[in-house]
């Protein structure tokens, strides 16, 4: 079969005059969610910047652009036609394209003919292997806007969302209903039709405040015409600047200020097409509410913006973004200080009646709420978690202080579930239980730990401050993460519905940050026995291979995000990862000692004895089967290595481990040199290869060092 082997660009510049010209597409539709434009706003773009590198089209910028009904994709100085290129094909091997008289063969006829060419108008080009026949081929570049209906259809069809829609009698499947297309070349309407909807020059302005249809006279008008016609700022990141200006603005005035909070800014950008920021109030009587009482209905439910002193404590003003302009603004005031108003009602009562009882009177209420269907209740998850805190308290150490602290702690750590406050605003869930907890007689430890045992909650977010949150993290981390395996829940692909990446990261995080001696295997299996009174699809030894495997990976990670080599990392877990801390003890001297000059002899004669050592059959070492002196030489040698590296691998000091062992690397040598180890006396033989295995093992105990790769 032919082969392109090469593309050969030609001039950019197109062969006639035509100038370059600005391309617009606007796809109109209901109003997208918020939490979807960011995706498919870069997806927009990648599929242009894919689609002009594939049709060999060339632009100056590519932007996109987008409101709550609109998706705009803008190419600045899109070339008229496509660039020329032309294609080497590669064809039949020289010597099998001729006879011996210099005829062609019918290999190469065909050849030339399937290409389209004549046969002397095939070149030769050498390679290492010989020479072989080529085809120039030239393609001819196609107007831009010949291929520009192509090319729209792709990219609509090719983004996707996360619940894509069907509506009406429609086959696309797409965020929302689309309503309009635009789609300008220049002046120029770039003809093309997707469900029924034919593409033009029509776009429309905002839902209220615009006359309804405008009509582009050509692309490079877009935006302005939208901003002074149709109440439309279509660029999401000058609304996003807009809107965080009018709110720093309006929070000054009030002799406050507003901390950032880039998610909430994104979202409310994402809502609105023309932003105008107003501030209102609340009676100060609420203030009297924890401070996270009056954050949460104003950020998760109304999208307002809180308002803080300079000390950082809540004010009674809140900030929001309407969609609109400035006429009317008292009476949309109004209307938000109504609602939160009623919401912050609801708040005081619920808060109110939750305080009624203490927090420990919640926790039999926790028997009617499942945890998963195939592992109990969450009453019984709160008892595994108990008995797994006493674990790790016993195997870390811990005074009866701090070892009561963490069993109370447990057994009140998903109390706030059942709440009334929490059942509302579930973002709630640890906050309030750590503020119950203190209000109803608990301990400030306990309440403090209460918060910390849902930490970390993502990646890169703060570990527990307290051990006894610390514990209480792990054992709820380690008993989701062992109860979900067994279940037969393992994380696939992108669904990981219960975030055991996350919890296994957490957990991974904690044991390294604090160097807790723990063992991930035992701690496994201390989880699965929780579950004896379960009917569970894997059995123990599944789960704690399983459980390892995920764990591995996890770790894996953190040590190369500590700038630490994959070799090295590979290397060091292919020995053992059973104990985080020492594994990483073992990763950051290795990543120390391969730098040193003598590991590099090192690792030569380690690769000469391993190589080796694969083919021993077992059996121990016997010293009278030595026939030469560098065999006792060798022996001696690591006998005494052997005493020695234990004492420095007992206390963890692997730099040290690692540089006596480079003592090894001469009396290797000199036994390599001084013997044949494939003796044809088989006992002899089998004695050497013994010995050998047994410095193979040494070794690999520590760290793989035939996964360290050599630069």
């Amino acid at each position: 079969m032919a082969q392109i082997v090469k593309k050969t660009k030609q001039d950019k510049q197109p062969k006639h005059s035509l100038a370059p010209k600005d391309f617009l597409l606007e796809i109109g539709t209901e109003e997208i969610p918020a939490k979807f434009m960011p995706g498919a706003l870069a997806q927009l773009k990648d599929l242009a910047e894919k689609a002009c590198s594939h049709n060999r089209l060339d632009y100056t910028e590519i932007k996109t652009w987008g409101t709550p009904r609109r998706l705009a994709l803008y190419i600045t100085k899109l070339a008229p036609e496509q660039r020329e290129e032309t294609l080497e094909v590669k064809g039949p091997a020289k010597k099998a394209a001729f006879d011996p008289a210099g005829n062609p063969t019918k290999a190469l006829e065909g050849f030339a003919r399937s290409q389209g060419v004549r046969v002397e108008e095939l070149v030769v080009r050498e390679f290492a292997n010989g020479e072989y026949l080529f085809a120039l081929k030239r393609e001819t570049g196609r107007a831009t806007k010949e291929v520009l209906p192509e090319i729209i259809l792709q990219m609509i069809t090719g983004l996707n969302f996360p619940k894509p829609m069907r509506w009406a009698y429609s086959e696309l499947r797409f965020a929302r209903p689309i309503r309009w297309l635009v789609a300008l070349y220049g002046e120029e309407t770039v003809p093309f039709a997707l469900e029924n909807i034919s593409a033009g020059r029509t776009t429309y302005g905002h839902r209220f405040l615009s006359a309804g249809q405008l009509e582009l006279a050509a692309a490079g008008e877009y935006r302005s015409k939208l901003e002074k016609k149709g109440y439309v700022l279509v660029d999401q990141d000058e609304r996003r600047e807009l809107i965080w200006r009018q709110i720093q603005e309006l929070a000054a005035a009030e002799g406050g200020k507003v901390e950032p909070d880039e998610d909430l800014l994104e979202e409310v950008t994402h809502l609105l097409e023309y932003p105008t920021a107003l501030c209102g109030g609340f009676s100060q009587d609420y203030l009297e509410l924890p401070k996270e009482v009056l954050i949460t209905p104003m950020r998760e439910h109304q999208r307002y913006f809180p308002v803080l002193d300079d000390r950082g404590r809540l004010l009674n003003k809140f900030i929001t973004v309407r969609n609109g302009g400035a006429n009317g603004l008292e009476i949309v005031r109004e209307g938000n200080e109504k609602v939160l108003r009623a919401r912050l009602a609801d708040a005081r009562f619920f808060y109110r009646e939750d305080l009624k009882i203490p927090l420990a009177q919640y926790v039999d209420r926790l028997k009617k709420i499942i945890f998963q269907e195939s592992l109990g209740t969450i009453y019984e998850k709160v008892m595994r978690i108990g008995r797994l805190v006493e674990y790790l308290a016993d195997k870390t150490g811990q005074d009866k202080k701090t070892t009561n602290t963490a069993l109370q702690t447990a057994y009140l750590s998903k109390a706030d579930l059942v709440t009334n406050m929490v059942y509302e605003f579930p973002e709630l869930q640890g906050i309030m239980g750590s503020n119950y907890a203190a209000q109803t007689g608990e301990t400030p430890e306990v309440a403090t730990a209460i918060l910390e045992h849902y930490l970390p909650r993502f990646a890169g977010d703060v570990l527990p401050e307290s051990m006894a949150g610390t514990l209480v993290s792990i054992a709820d981390k380690i008993d989701t993460i062992v109860g979900c395996f067994a279940a037969g829940i393992q994380p696939t692909g992108s669904q990981d519905p219960y975030a055991l990446r996350r919890q296994a990261l957490g957990i991974s995080h904690m044991i390294l940050s604090r160097e807790l001696p723990l063992s991930l295997f035992e701690l496994v299996a201390q989880a699965y026995g929780g579950y004896a009174d379960k009917e569970l699809k894997l059995s123990q030894a599944d789960v704690q291979r399983e459980v390892g495997e995920f764990f591995k990976l996890r770790l894996r990670n953190i040590f190369m995000d500590r700038g630490i080599g994959y070799d090295v990392v590979d290397a060091v877990l292919a020995a053992g990862f059973d104990r985080p801390v020492d594994t990483w003890r073992r990763t950051a001297a290795l990543d120390k000692a391969r730098v040193e000059e003598s590991f590099g002899a090192l690792l030569t004669a380690f690769t000469r004895v391993t190589n080796l050592a694969k083919k021993a059959e077992g059996g121990q070492v016997d010293q009278a089967l030595f026939t030469e002196k560098v065999e006792g030489e060798l022996y001696q040698a690591f006998t005494s290595l052997k005493q020695e590296a234990a004492q420095d691998r007992e206390k963890g000091n692997y730099l040290t481990w690692f540089q006596k062992a480079t003592k090894l690397q001469e009396p290797i040598d000199n036994f390599f040199n001084g013997v044949m180890v494939m003796a044809p006396e088989e006992d002899i033989r089998n004695n050497r290869l013994a010995l050998l295995k047994e410095i193979s093992e040494f070794f690999t105990q520590v760290a793989d060092l035939s996964k360290i790769v050599v630069a």
